[in-house]
This record gives C-alpha cells, structure tokens and sequence, in this order.
C-alpha cells in the first residue's frame, strides 16, 4: 500500500489501496482511521478533531485500571467519557484538558474527598503573581467538582465560592492605527504578512478562523464563517482593502494563508511565524487577537450599534463587545460632549451679545 504525505495534517497520509483507491488515513499510537472529505475543510477537520480525541481516550483507557478509585485522577477519567465533556467543541476540550492534566501532576493521586476549600484556595493563592492563569484553573475545577457532586462522588463543591482575581490588565493589546500603518509600511501589499494583516483587520475574526478561510468562503462580495468557539454561523461583508489583497492570492488552494512548504498553517506554527513579522515591524508588543479588537474599536468609531458589532465580530453578549470597544466609545463620546458644550458656549455668547446690543440700542 502506498502512502504519500502532501499537505495533510500531522499525522495524516494519503493512502492508495488495492483498488487504485486514495483516501487519508490517520493514525497515532496504534490509534487508526480514515477521514473523508476534503482535506482542511469543516467536515474534514472535525473528523480529524474526533481522531486525536480517540488517541486521547484509548490512552485513558489504557491508564483507567491503575487510578485509585476516588482519586482525582479518577474523576478525570470519568469526566472525560462524560456528555458534558464530550459535548463540549474541540478546542474548550483541549483547553480544559490541559488545565486539568497540569493539576493531575500534582494532585491526581490524591484522595478527592480530602480535597477541601482551603486546599483549593492555596493552589490558587500560589498562582497570584499569574491571575489570569489561576482564574482560569479556578474555572476549570469549579466545573469538574461540579460533576463530582452530580455523580455522587462528592458532597459539596469546595471550589464554590472562592473569589477569583480581578483582571489586571485588558487583555490582549488593541492595535492603535499609528501601528496598523507602521506594520503595512513594514510588509508591503502583495506579501503574506500583509495579507493575513488584512484577514484579521477586515473579518475581525480569530486566528483559529482566520486561518481556515479560503476561497470556498467566498461568494460575492461576502466571506462565510463559522467560528470553532461558539459555532456562531457569519457571513461578513468584505472590506474593499481585503479584497484587494486577495486579488493576488492563488484560487487553487483551501486556505488564504499558506506556509513556505505550501500547506496550510497550524495555530501555532502561524503564531511564531507572526510574531517574526511583528518584531521585523517593531512591533513586539502587538498580537494577532490585538486585531480583532482593532477592528471592533474602528466599527465602534465609526458609529455603529452594538448589534452592528456582534454581526461582524459573532461576540453574543454586550458585555463581550464592551471589552472590546470601551475605549473606543469613550472617545467618541467625550468628543461628542465636547461638541455640545463648544456649541452651547457658542449659542450662550451670541444671546449675551444679543442682550448687550439690545441695551447699546435702547440707550
């Protein structure tokens, strides 16, 4: 059997069987199956996503006769086979499983019904300097102590109520337009660093979604997405600055961006990659996410209705949108403040010339 590896994923290949037959065949530790579709696409990336999930669950399985029953580690296993889990989409999966692995090196043998509020509340604490990574982990282990009382394997949730950290920043940096020029004087149009500037500026989409666009997206003068996060379905009008940096781009390819060897971009691999162009711009401080909140800031600038904003960027809530858009708004309407006190003083000083011209007159 023939195996050719040609722009798939890690640990895809293309497979020729007896009947002259080419299909992709996954495999990782002993772990097999075949996808089908076209490779990169929707179908076909979610089929991978439940592969890897496999290669995961038979590893569990191998380990679930040696966790202590009761332990952490067991409600990990059991969590894992849950529908609360399993319904979760791949990339929360992945999130949350990471969080929980690194807790487990610590603490999965351990017994959960010793595990008490006060625990919690040290592991938590010694993340201090790190809040956001212990909010995070508070999250995480809230939700699965959940699921440990609903399965009966705990009385109470000693993760309830402990206070999280307040945020100390704002999250990711938000591109200013001095920047967004100092990047597009840097990288030219027609280079790729340009082009995926212009991906994340006119879409205001994430990276993960960002990189799965391609011409299969694009029907007019519109580019559909659905978003891995909250499989939110858009249909996003394209900015004419996008579309003239896709004119140049090869319509024989599934995604817009594409690596040196001509495959398409792994999150990772495209978040080293884009740092390089950012530092070659003098840039360093400035991230990919930091251009979806530009791009939220200018829609908000320009005036447009928090509903006009979650339409483009696919945020539900206001609350999601506020973060993005608060410092837009705060200058906007100090300038409108502004403009109405400069016309009221105005309005205020002719009636005074007004009273003033009266009494000159009546004299």
């Amino acid at each position: 059997m023939l195996r050719i590896k040609s722009g798939l994923p890690k640990h895809c290949a293309w497979n020729t069987d007896q009947h002259g037959k080419r299909r992709v065949r996954f495999r990782k530790a002993g772990f097999g199956t075949y996808l089908t579709g076209t490779p990169w696409s929707d179908d076909f990336m979610r089929q991978y996503a439940i592969a890897l999930e496999g290669v995961k669950e038979q590893a569990q399985n191998v380990g679930a006769g040696r966790t202590k029953p009761g332990s952490f580690d067991a409600l990990c296993v059991s969590y894992y086979r849950s529908p609360d889990f399993r319904g979760l989409r791949p990339s929360t999966q992945s999130a949350r499983r990471h969080i929980l692995e690194r807790f487990r090196l610590a603490h999965g043998n351990k017994p959960l019904k010793g595990l008490h509020r006060q625990h919690i509340t040290a592991v938590i604490g010694a993340k201090a300097d790190k809040p956001e990574a212990a909010n995070h982990l508070l999250k995480t282990l809230r939700i699965i102590l959940n699921y440990a009382v609903d399965q009966g394997m705990l009385s109470s949730n000693p993760a309830a109520g402990i206070k999280k950290y307040r945020s100390q920043g704002e999250g990711h940096h938000s591109w200013s337009e001095s920047e967004i020029a100092q990047f597009e004087q840097r990288h030219p149009i027609g280079s790729k660093a340009r082009l995926a500037l212009a991906l994340g500026l006119y879409t205001a989409q994430r990276k993960g979604d960002v990189l799965r666009m391609g011409w299969q997206h694009v029907s007019g003068d519109t580019i559909a997405v659905r978003q891995q996060k909250t499989n939110a379905a858009l249909l996003i009008p394209m900015h004419p600055q996008l579309v003239a940096a896709l004119a140049s781009v090869p319509r024989d390819n599934l995604s817009f961006l594409m690596t040196e060897h001509g495959a398409p971009f792994t999150p990772n691999g495209f978040g080293n990659w884009w740092r390089d162009r950012c530092n070659e711009a003098s840039l360093p401080h400035c991230s990919f996410h930091g251009l979806r909140k530009a791009a939220a800031t200018r829609l908000a600038n320009a005036g447009c209705t928090v509903d006009q904003v979650k339409a483009v960027t696919g945020h539900r809530s206001l609350a999601e949108v506020a973060r993005y858009t608060k410092a837009a708004d705060q200058r906007r309407l100090a300038r409108q403040a502004l403009d109405i006190q400069l016309k009221t003083e105005g309005e205020q000083k002719l009636s005074n010339l007004d009273t003033r011209l009266d009494k000159t007159g009546s004299k």
